[in-house]
């Protein structure tokens, strides 16, 4: 593994271990009205980052059409609103383990469901690494007493999961990691205000204790504003089938702060189920596996290949003409000499890691990778192809 999709894996697991400690914090609200705590999450995670986008950080905005807009609203209110209203749902007739378990699921469903979308078929490694994920997720957390009701709003937080990750990938393209976060809280605290006032009417809101006030702000702060903008540049670095694999760390983190804050018990079957999401997801992303060298043409065979934003294997620094490197100048001798231009770094990603590449020549332009264009791209050329 290069040092780029290990920086990458650090990123998501990271993330994922801030979300399963929110968890804990989440505990804490039971009393508060759901639909305005979220109101409340969402828009002060949104305001929090505005300042952070710097100068100019909200053009990309301008870039999105009405389709992008529905798929941030979708996103919103399925993997972020409606995941949060599953779990709890679910937990008024099953203990939280059993959300837990199948939350635990969603590597798996992303490792079959998505390849065989994009006409591909699913990565034997990222399979089973998904599945050693999810055993370790059921070890961590165990099965507990449930219903019909229970199962079905389990399920429900599973597509919730799901579609955080699938939904968010060709907006990610455009906006970025900091400013996608920061629309889809706005979009997200809107949809949950109006779900109070339809719900609790006046009492959408109330002036939280001391206690909650403190798990709003961690919830705010550390799981929303960190957690997600650390997710979707993991998702930039690694795709999204290999990011999904580190949902496993939920459970993980969950139990963890658990002993921290509440004096649970962690155990031998904590201790070997975090040893199997380990595995899980070091078998997944090839954590270990030596890196192999990639050429222009097996890029174009996988070009969708888990949504990444990458050109090939092997370009330059962003900025930097491209150059095939020794024994791979597969179209005769300075076949790109005539037509090389320097490569464009990834829109809304400052941080000019060289891994963040999203078009070469005749790829779109630098602002302009969307999914539909993007495909249509690499019919013709070498075009733009995530957290976890």
């Amino acid at each position: 593994m290069n040092a780029n999709s290990l920086r990458g894996v650090l990123l998501v697991t990271l993330a994922y271990a801030l979300v399963g400690a929110s968890f804990t914090a989440n505990s804490l609200l039971g009393a508060y009205p759901y639909a305005g705590g979220q109101a409340l999450r969402y828009g002060a995670a949104c305001l929090l980052l505005l300042p952070l986008l710097g100068r100019g950080g909200l053009a990309p905005l301008r870039l999105l059409t009405a389709r992008h807009w529905l798929r941030l609203a979708a996103l919103a209110a399925v993997g972020m609103v409606g995941f949060n209203l599953a779990v709890l749902a679910a937990e008024r007739t099953a203990e939280p383990a059993v959300p837990g378990v199948l939350v635990g699921c969603a590597p798996v469903v992303v490792a079959v469901l998505v390849p065989l979308a994009e006409g591909r078929r699913p990565a034997r490694a990222v399979l089973c690494g998904a599945l050693l994920v999810a055993a370790g997720a059921f070890t961590v957390q165990g099965w507990g007493r449930t219903d019909a009701a229970g199962i079905g709003w389990s399920a429900a937080a599973l597509a919730g999961e799901v579609g955080f990750t699938v939904l968010a990938v060709p907006v990610l393209r455009i906006l970025g990691p900091k400013l996608l976060t920061a629309a889809v809280c706005g979009v997200g605290a809107a949809e949950a205000a109006l779900l109070g006032l339809l719900v609790d009417g006046a009492g959408l809101v109330r002036t939280p204790t001391g206690v909650e006030a403190g798990a709003l702000v961690w919830q705010a702060a550390l799981a929303t504003v960190v957690g997600f903008v650390l997710f979707y540049m993991g998702v930039q670095r690694i795709g999204m089938e290999r990011a999904t694999l580190f949902t496993g760390a939920i459970p993980v983190a969950a139990a963890l702060s658990a002993v921290l804050v509440a004096g649970a018990a962690f155990g031998l079957p904590q201790a070997a189920g975090s040893l199997l999401v380990g595995a899980g997801a070091a078998l997944g992303t090839g954590l270990f596996t030596r890196a192999k060298e990639v050429s222009a043409t097996a890029v174009e065979e996988h070009a969708r290949d888990e949504g990444r934003v990458v050109v090939h294997g092997h370009v330059a620094a962003a900025g930097q003409p491209d150059e095939p490197r020794a024994g791979q100048r597969l179209l005769g001798a300075d076949a790109l000499a005539a037509q090389e231009q320097p490569v464009a770094g990834a829109p809304g990603d400052r941080d000019r890691d060289r891994g963040d590449v999203v078009a070469e020549e005749r790829g779109p332009a630098r602002g302009q990778g969307l999914v539909e264009a993007g495909r249509a791209a690499q019919r013709e050329g070498l075009g733009d192809d995530r957290l976890g």
